[in-house]
């Protein structure tokens, strides 16, 4: 194997999800109105989001299937303004900042969850998307220059 190409898989090994979680976008606190927590995924560009309590800790995932399944319910039926809680999955499967980031993307093959809460502790430190592995990857392993929203922190 070439010395630069092993490089490059040594680099791809080493990485870990602290080193390419989103911590800028605020995550859906509870309770918050579904048209808010729509107008929050399409403003960050992203499929989910988790949702929190008043400490950050993770409660649950909304995600635009979710909302899409409410908002048609609630408009066709009429019934009422519906909030994150009554749409949210309340298992989500969340990730620690330390994990390695290939052992996350071998995940994603299989069809597992689009975007991950990170949580250290119990508290939410970020998220991390398949967007972000497939930059980093991309980035690290072929030289491609990526959008700076999947940079920036």
């Amino acid at each position: 194997m070439h010395t630069v190409a092993k490089l490059e898989v040594v680099m791809i090994r080493s990485l870990k999800v602290a080193d390419i979680m989103w911590s800028h976008i605020e995550p859906v606190r509870q309770g918050m109105p579904l048209n808010q927590v729509v107008k929050h995924l399409l403003a960050n560009h992203v499929t989910g989001l988790p949702v929190v309590d008043a400490e950050r800790r993770v409660i649950g995932f909304v995600s635009e299937q979710d909302c899409i399944h409410s908002m048609l319910v609630s408009s066709y039926h009429c019934e009422g303004d519906p909030i994150v809680d009554d749409v949210m999955f309340r298992e989500p499967i969340a990730v620690t900042p330390d994990m390695a980031m290939v052992d996350l993307a071998q995940q994603l093959i299989k069809g597992k969850p689009k975007v991950y809460p990170v949580v250290d502790h119990g508290v939410l430190k970020g998220i991390v998307t398949r967007s972000a592995i497939l930059s980093e990857m991309a980035r690290v392993g072929c030289g491609i220059d990526v959008p700076r929203y999947a940079m920036e922190d």
